[in-house]
């Protein structure tokens, strides 16, 4: 299955340990393309509708939902977990996310 940058996919995130967001959820695909084309892994970020407003965090709408891609959950997740596609954030998301990315990843 094709996975594209900034896709939203249903992916299960258990077994988890401690404070890692649990159970299957949407999450944004935030690994590039070139990555997601050679190797067997995606980077995601999970969201959920239930969270404060942290600075690692981008409020969005999504499937007429209003909640929070949680960037400071960041992981790497086998193709596996992949449950099925959902969409794509919007094009103000994908800003938002790189902006915050930027600001908490790179000095």
């Amino acid at each position: 299955m094709e996975i594209r940058q900034y896709e939203v996919c249903l992916i299960n995130l258990d077994p988890t340990i401690g404070h890692e967001i649990q159970k299957t959820r949407p999450c944004v695909v935030i690994s590039p393309d070139e990555m997601n084309e050679s190797i067997q892994t995606i980077i995601i970020a999970p969201m959920t509708t239930k969270s404060h407003d942290y600075p690692s965090r981008v409020k969005t709408k999504f499937q007429a939902k209003t909640g929070w891609i949680v960037l400071d959950q960041i992981r790497t997740v086998d193709r596996r977990r992949l449950v099925k596609k959902l969409g794509k954030i919007s094009e103000d998301t994908i800003e938002n996310v790189k902006a915050v990315l930027k600001q908490i990843l790179v000095d």
